[in-house]
């Protein structure tokens, strides 16, 4: 069983930055897709960013159009964990943000954490 567990939430000025990290248990990290996900209350959970293992040879970044230019997604396998680094945050990325992961679907999730952006 993998867990995951995100931190570096909080409250942010509009136009600074966070970074979210997610730290996974397990052997496998290193295979699996990572991916960032935020939901507001009433809203769908939607994904933002993911960091894909492509065909066994590379990663790749997929981003939200939203999100685009001002947030990157990194993992870390030494250290089990992927981050996402957020800039130019906005009042609307006020979210709780989960993190994501398993192989070629996101089976564990995280509990989430909670950014809010004050205007």
């Amino acid at each position: 069983q993998v867990q995951l567990v995100e931190s570096g939430g909080g409250l942010v000025q509009a136009g600074g930055s966070l970074r979210l990290s997610c730290a996974a248990s397990g052997r496998t990290f290193s295979r699996y897709d990572m991916g960032w996900f935020r939901q507001v209350p009433g809203k769908e959970r939607v994904i933002v960013a993911a960091h894909r293992w492509s065909r066994g040879i590379t990663y790749y970044a997929d981003y939200a159009d939203s999100v685009k230019g001002r947030f990157t997604i990194s993992r870390d396998n030494a250290k089990n964990t992927v981050y996402l680094q957020m800039n130019n945050l906005t009042p609307e990325d006020t979210a709780i943000y989960y993190c994501a992961g398993g192989a070629g679907e996101y089976e564990y999730w995280g509990q989430g954490t909670q950014v809010t952006v004050s205007s």
